[in-house]
């Protein structure tokens, strides 16, 4: 998990500081350090000099950096700036030029989760369930019960557009909140209202606890040393009824089961067409499945498509997706900007990501997060914050507006305050973090 971790967030931070590094140099702007990581106190784990760049491997893991010649960045290197103005110093170039040194990096990282995503659906294309089948409906959870959903209800539009795949209940369409879903109950049609701060619900409880597809009881495979196995459940049975009490659906069999935990529970079967008796065992968690709570059966799954693209082809679909993460997290920002959603329910810090890498390598998801990823670090170094690159871009738009630099006085406050400000961020992060590990 760490290591994963480490690995994708040291691809984004090399990209996005060569963003900075290909800008200056091609501007004939000198460039001291390159560093991956962070050398606090002049301390490293590796460095080296390459044609007057110093290259290097911090020990605080917290980013990276460029050293740029001439400029007030987090190094507060001031002692540089008091001598006069050399023509290969950031100061000395136009203002155009050190924009678009700043927005180097915010550059880089949008053509990486382009090109990431590209890349995932050339070679994977498109894997979803279409909306036709889900066959029976969905099974809502604590959340989709809290805004008005139940079991069976077949959701076929958002605001007003038809659904074609199942993951667009699940995406940003709906979990940005103020939507309304068409559903079909019973025959009827009704709306129900997805509320704007749906987000700090799925923050607390997870996705799971929105709504997941309704399936039937017919067992698909069934986990060897099981309570479940020992009841003598194979693949293709399907319970039909616990103690003489009908279940049609896995979550009717899941409520019924949860009633006799640590019980032994009477389950009919049909298997081959032909009704059949088992006795079984139901844990302390009220799950067929081990005396520590994992599951012991699996039920089929909707079936899935897959759509394929050509080179040429999928480079728009993988640059809206792209983008799409891009603006998702913006309404997101925006959102917590309107109060809609709590500050401490919307950001994630290391710990977060290290768990959605997981402990084991998946290749796909890898590189998933990692696109995921750089589009969030382009948007975050957006944010005109003093220290980011946001911050100095606006300072630089407003040198363009004036006709002249702001002063060095006012742009060294400008980074200790930034500085401070990012500080106080990553503290809270981490913070947030161990918060809600330790609640769950």
């Amino acid at each position: 998990m760490i290591g994963q971790l480490l690995l994708g967030l040291s691809i984004l931070v090399i990209l996005h500081e060569l963003g900075h590094f290909l800008a200056a140099r091609a501007f004939g702007i000198k460039v001291e350090k390159f560093y991956l990581f962070f050398d606090a106190w002049n301390f490293s784990l590796v460095k080296f000099n390459f044609k007057g760049v110093e290259y290097g491997i911090g020990w605080l893991p917290l980013g990276g950096y460029v050293k740029i010649a001439g400029m007030i960045d987090e190094s507060m290197d001031t002692e540089q700036l008091a001598g006069e103005p050399q023509p290969w110093e950031f100061r000395s170039k136009p203002a155009w030029q050190r924009l678009i040194v700043m927005m180097g990096g915010i550059i880089v990282n949008i053509i990486l989760g382009i090109f990431i995503f590209w890349m995932l659906t050339l070679k994977y294309g498109e894997t979803y369930v279409p909306n036709d089948n889900i066959k029976y409906g969905i099974v809502p959870g604590k959340i989709g019960t809290r805004i008005g959903l139940v079991a069976g209800d077949k959701i076929v539009e958002v605001n007003g557009k038809k659904i074609e795949r199942y993951e667009d209940l699940i995406s940003s369409k709906v979990l940005l909140g103020d939507s309304k879903l068409t559903i079909i109950r019973n025959g009827n049609e009704q709306i129900v209202a997805v509320p704007a701060t749906i987000l700090n619900d799925i923050s607390d409880l997870g996705i799971g606890e929105f709504v997941t597809p309704r399936l039937v009881t017919k067992v698909d495979s069934v986990v060897p040393g099981s309570y479940a196995q020992k009841a003598g459940i194979v693949p293709g049975d399907e319970i039909t009824a616990v103690n003489k009490v009908p279940v049609h659906f896995l979550d009717q069999l899941q409520a019924e089961l949860q009633k006799y935990k640590s019980q032994t529970v009477d389950l009919t079967v049909a298997r081959g067409g032909s009704p059949l008796d088992l006795k079984a065992q139901v844990n302390k968690f009220g799950v067929l499945g081990f005396a520590d709570g994992r599951f012991g059966i699996a039920t089929a799954e909707p079936a899935t498509k897959t759509q394929k693209y050509s080179f040429t082809g999928a480079l728009p679909i993988g640059a809206s997706r792209a983008w799409g993460m891009f603006s998702d997290n913006a309404k997101g920002l925006g959102k917590v900007f309107k109060g809609d959603v709590k500050f401490n329910k919307a950001v994630s810090g290391p710990v977060a990501m290290a768990k959605m890498f997981g402990t084991t390598i998946n290749w796909i998801k890898f590189w998933s997060l990692v696109g995921l990823l750089s589009m969030a670090l382009a948007l975050m170094n957006l944010l005109p914050i003093p220290a980011l690159d946001g911050g100095h871009a606006l300072f630089l738009i407003i040198e363009m507006i004036k006709g002249k630099p702001l002063s060095d006085k006012f742009l060294e406050r400008a980074q200790l305050v930034g500085f401070v400000i990012l500080i106080s961020l990553m503290v809270f992060v981490f913070g947030n973090d161990i918060t809600k590990l330790i609640k769950k």
